[in-house]
Parts: C-alpha cells; sequence; structure tokens
C-alpha cells in the first residue's frame, strides 16, 4: 500500500500534473538556431522546427504552450530552476547529462555534403566524392576541413583563409562543402541552385533530444511515450522535411 502511496505522491508532484493544472507548457529555446528556432525580434514571435515539435506538444496535453528566451549557455541552468517545463533540441552530452534528464532522440545533428542541385545525381555514396575529379571546399583550420580531408583523401582540396565554402559551389569553383545537416538545410533555402545528395548515411551523428529535470522520471517517461507514438505517425519526418532538413539513416 505504501508503495503505491508513494507512487501516486510522485505522478502528484511530476512536471506532467503542474503543466496540466497550470494550462501551459514552458519551453526554453534561443531562438537563433535555424531553421531549428527563429525568433522574430520585431514580434517576438518563434517559429521552426523545434517550435512546431513543442506546439503538437502542448496541443496533445491540451494546454497553451509558452516560450521562454534563453542562451546556450544558460540552457541547463533553466532547467534546474524550473525557468521551464523542458528545452527545444540539445545535443546529448555526458556532462548535461550529469545535471539535466534527456527525453528519447527524434533527430540526429550530423555531416552531409552539399553540391550544385543539377550535380547531385551525380554522386549516390560518400566514396564518390573522393576522387581527383572533385573538388572539395572547406574553411582553413575548422572541423570540416579535418573531415574532408579524412573522407575524401583523394579529392582536390580547395582550403579557404578566409570566405564562406558554400560560395565556392555557387561560383562554381567546388563540387562539394561537407557541413552540419541543420546549417544544410539553411543553404538549400537560401539557395535553391543547392542540395544534399541522397548518398548513403550520415557522419558523425550526434543525437538531439529535449532536456528535462533529471529526477523526474514520470514527466520524462511521458515525454518519451509522446515520442515514441509521434514516430510511429511519422510526425517528426513530416516536420523534418517542412524545414527542409535531411532524414537519413546514421552511418
Amino acid at each position: 500500500m505504501s508503495f503505491v502511496l508513494l507512487n501516486q505522491a510522485h505522478a502528484a508532484s511530476s512536471r506532467l500534473q503542474k503543466v496540466i493544472d497550470r494550462g501551459v507548457l514552458r519551453v526554453g529555446t534561443t531562438g537563433d538556431w535555424g531553421p531549428m528556432t527563429m525568433r522574430d525580434p520585431a514580434t517576438n514571435f518563434y517559429k521552426g522546427y523545434d517550435i512546431d515539435i513543442t506546439t503538437e506538444l502542448a496541443k496533445d496535453l491540451g494546454v497553451t504552450v509558452e516560450y521562454v528566451a534563453t542562451d546556450w549557455k544558460a540552457l541547463v541552468s533553466g532547467i534546474v530552476t524550473e525557468k521551464y517545463d523542458l528545452t527545444g533540441s540539445a545535443a546529448l552530452n555526458i556532462n548535461r547529462a550529469k545535471i539535466v534528464g534527456y527525453s528519447q532522440p527524434y533527430y540526429y545533428l550530423a555531416f552531409v555534403p552539399v553540391t550544385q542541385k543539377q550535380y547531385q545525381s551525380r554522386f549516390r555514396f560518400w566514396a564518390d566524392f573522393n576522387t581527383a575529379s572533385v573538388t572539395v571546399a572547406s574553411r582553413q583550420n575548422s572541423v570540416e576541413e579535418t573531415m574532408v580531408k579524412e573522407f575524401f583523401p583523394k579529392a582536390r582540396q580547395r582550403v579557404l583563409e578566409s570566405g564562406k565554402p558554400y560560395q565556392e559551389l555557387l561560383s562554381n569553383r567546388a563540387n562539394v562543402i561537407v557541413t552540419s545537416n541543420i546549417e544544410a538545410a539553411t543553404l538549400t533555402s537560401r539557395f535553391p541552385q543547392l542540395a544534399v545528395p541522397h548518398v548513403q548515411g550520415m557522419r558523425r551523428a550526434t543525437p538531439l533530444a529535449m532536456l528535462m529535470p533529471r529526477d523526474d522520471q514520470v514527466w520524462i517517461n511521458f515525454i518519451n511515450h509522446w515520442i515514441e507514438l509521434k514516430k510511429t505517425q511519422g510526425f517528426f519526418d513530416r516536420i523534418a522535411e517542412k524545414w527542409g532538413l535531411v532524414v537519413m539513416e546514421v552511418e
């Protein structure tokens, strides 16, 4: 009997019940990571992948959603001090996991190739870039430079001391760049002539999930069940497609 009462007490004190009683889901978001979360400073209106996801979560909870402005340095402390009930997408990180809880992942931050759209059918596999007939652009001393030299040692390397690698694509001075799938979504939206080839597998994948209070297992369980249900319904894939985000198998 005491075990049942203890479980009931945990459920009553959970963030899940507090959100339902309050009628508001508070979401911490930075508003500076397109196309995941973007804030219009003139109207304070938020839009993006994270915003669509948490709006849907609030709707399924039967509450309204309130976006609480934060920054990356304060993302974790906002959970600990109860400024918000969960966050938008955050990369899984062991140091963070010592302090706060995570939901199960629903998207992966990873590196993908970007080319001119007219050439994308030429590339079906990562190995297709690894040839002397391909020029790869990257910025000097960047993570991407290290990656392209590892991935494509046979390709011609165009390493920039300044400027943006995507400009080399636009000017046809390079055939491919490697960047995150988040940045790739922004680039392909801004420049319709660019595209992400449908190569097999993403590289260096990092799971993205929501941050939540570490000790509130009732809240974590609910969010995980919701994510799993939405996955089976294809919800996350549809929202990713809406915002131009690449959905690929993790290699």
